[in-house]
């Protein structure tokens, strides 16, 4: 059976055939009125409802498709960079890391890095890299805005980015066509700012490139609603 068969079995299995040997009980359960508990028992019985990725529900294409390999590049303004030297860096390997650990065959951020050092200010366009390593995608990542402390504070860290997510896919003749873009704006944590006396810079850099990479890549896989609940601090 081949890859999109795989995964349209997995899916008839997930939501149709785990199901059936409760369908009776939630029948049972929703003739007699009791629409909550009902509710409550399929959420225990299948779990959280999924959420499709974003990518995938815009352009009907997948990054985890069999023999699909995508690079991860960002870009950071210099201006931005004088605050936060490796932003760009820092975020393309750990959104490869997130897309790796959810079956996407992502070229090495190392790799990408090593060819971006070579090839410095001899080359324009993202899809230049997909051409270099022969992907099938090329995720280029954009950012517009970045700080990790609180709006006129030094002592209170409270993460902040805005990014641009551009997806190019490579031709045959190994140019890219955009088929994909999607800005994200996030602010984390969400309930109130940290203290630079509870947290340390580093501690918190990492945290916050944690949560933003995991935004990002919830774009090409799935997720669930409650995922976001631990998220707020």
């Amino acid at each position: 059976m081949n890859h999109a068969g795989n995964r349209l079995t997995d899916l008839v299995h997930r939501t149709v055939l785990r199901p059936l040997p409760w369908l009776g009980l939630l029948l049972a359960f929703a003739g007699a009125g009791c629409l909550k508990q009902m509710l409550f028992l399929g959420y225990l019985i299948g779990g959280p409802p999924s959420i499709e990725p974003d990518f995938e529900v815009q352009t009907k294409k997948s990054l985890t498709d069999y023999e699909v390999k995508a690079a991860v590049v960002c870009y950071a303004p210099t201006k931005l960079k004088w605050d936060f030297e490796d932003v760009d860096k820092n975020i393309a390997k750990y959104v490869s890391h997130r897309l790796n650990q959810h079956k996407v065959k992502v070229i090495s951020p190392e790799r990408v890095q090593q060819w971006l050092d070579r090839n410095q200010g001899d080359w324009d366009k993202a899809a230049e890299i997909g051409a270099a390593f022969k992907t099938t995608y090329v995720v280029d990542i954009e950012i517009a805005d970045y700080n990790l402390y609180e709006k006129g504070s030094q002592t209170l860290y409270r993460g902040r980015a805005e990014v641009f997510v551009t997806v190019w896919e490579m031709q045959p003749d190994g140019e890219g066509e955009k088929i994909y873009r999607k800005e994200i704006k996030c602010v984390w944590p969400l309930s109130a700012p940290r203290s630079t006396s509870d947290v340390t810079y580093a501690q918190f850099r990492l945290l916050f490139l944690q949560y933003l990479s995991e935004r990002i890549g919830r774009l090409f896989y799935e997720h669930y609603n409650g995922d976001d609940i631990g998220e707020a601090t």
